[in-house]
């Protein structure tokens, strides 16, 4: 996806995870993907920088979409499509 890309998605939820280091993100990632439907996109704010290779592997591992992470001020947006 490019940049425009990630830029356009609505997430059906956001978590603020900005606070936590490795593997908080992760754990709060694990947490609220049930919280969206399948097909809908949740978005974790991370400052850690684990953050962004953890996600896509957790991902492939059972069965999500990693779409990307978008550059903020002092943190990453990264957006996880459900999958099932």
């Amino acid at each position: 996806m490019t940049i425009d890309d990630l830029n356009s998605i609505q997430a059906a939820k956001t978590i603020d995870a900005r606070a936590m280091s490795c593997p908080g993100p992760l754990l709060e990632a694990k947490k609220s993907i049930g919280a969206v439907k399948v097909g809908e996109v949740l978005e974790i704010w991370s400052g850690d920088a684990n953050t962004k290779s953890d996600l896509p592997m957790w991902c492939e591992k059972v069965g999500h979409e990693f779409l990307g992470a978008l550059p903020a001020e002092g943190y990453e947006r990264l957006f996880i499509r459900r999958l099932k």
